[in-house]
């Protein structure tokens, strides 16, 4: 099977990438390398992508439409997986023009390929986000949406889009609300990341909402695990998925576990107005359409992250 991943560069689209050409898949991947943090962090990505022979790489903006047709015009695409997206909630308040033109105008580009190219399936990121500060926790799929910021509500529009029968009248969409995704080759511009980097620096760590926040976080070698079955899963028309661990965990309760061994400095600030309190997601509905996995545990998966973060000084990123 030849899979399109958009975004490969990044770290939900490098870690899918690499899972999907160990099962011996070949992977077109594109990404614009933007700046949004670390461009060298994400040309390491890169070059270890290209060390598997059924890989191979574009560099294209998803604005570029002109582009993206000239160079998919010949190209066999059986499956697109689309990741590339203006990241990050916080930065949605200084730069919302960009979401509305990457997650939207980008967004209708990759969706306007798939239906040209006639590909069967089409998987896309969207988000917990989408809620908004919804409380009927677990979240289910079927809550009604308040996005409280640009970025989630750019990710709601891509999922209205994905219902449009302009799109998907033949056409398998399935769309991902990611819950804080962790792990191995991470963003630095994430919480964990950023308690990793102030203690190997010896900086402050500012921690938002005096760490009164909850977080599902998911694993990585979970999400590999289950976009791999959603892959191979049959389905007909436009379904969403959350996610996520189902298992919420406190973000003070987090730090103080981690600075008991590892000595860092800690500031306590007022919550960010894009953050939300709580995220917690229901993962029912995706276990009852795929064969059930068993998620990782939490503080193994931390540590386990932490441990590659000091093995290859991504603080120097």
């Amino acid at each position: 099977m030849i899979i399109l991943i958009t975004g490969c560069a990044g770290f939900i689209g490098y870690s899918l990438s690499e899972h999907l050409l160990n099962y011996n898949h070949k992977v077109l991947g594109i990404d614009n390398f933007d700046d949004y943090y670390s461009v060298s962090l994400k040309k390491k990505r890169i070059n270890k992508l290209k060390k598997f022979k059924n890989f191979s790489f574009l560099k294209i903006d998803i604005l570029d439409q002109k582009k993206i047709t000239n160079n998919f015009k010949k190209k066999k695409v059986d499956l697109i997986i689309h990741l590339a997206a203006q990241a990050g909630v916080r930065y949605s308040l200084i730069n919302p023009k960009k979401y509305v033109d990457t997650n939207i105008k980008g967004f209708v580009n990759i969706v306007s390929l798939a239906k040209e190219k006639k590909i069967s399936k089409f998987i896309y990121a969207s988000s917990s986000s989408v809620y908004g500060n919804s409380k009927n926790f677990p979240l289910k799929e079927s809550e009604n949406l308040k996005p409280k910021n640009i970025y989630g509500l750019s990710k709601k529009i891509n999922e209205e889009i994905s219902n449009l029968k302009q799109f998907n009248n033949k056409m398998t969409v399935i769309g991902l609300r990611f819950f804080t995704i962790y792990g191995e080759w991470g963003r630095p511009d994430m919480f964990m990341f950023k308690l990793f980097k102030a203690f190997f620096t010896k900086k402050i760590f500012y921690l938002n909402n005096y760490g009164n926040h909850d977080r599902d976080f998911t694993y990585i070698g979970d999400v590999k695990i289950i976009v791999q079955k959603l892959i191979n899963k049959k389905f007909h028309g436009h379904h969403i998925f959350n996610i996520c661990s189902n298992k919420p965990q406190n973000i003070l309760k987090i730090v103080n576990e981690f600075t008991k061994k590892n000595k860092t400095k800690i500031k306590k600030i007022s919550i960010n107005k894009a953050d939300v309190l709580k995220t917690h997601g229901s993962n029912k509905k995706l276990n009852r359409n795929i064969s059930k996995i068993k998620y990782s545990n939490f503080y193994d998966t931390f540590y386990k992250t932490f441990d590659w973060y000091k093995k290859n000084k991504i603080h120097k990123f």
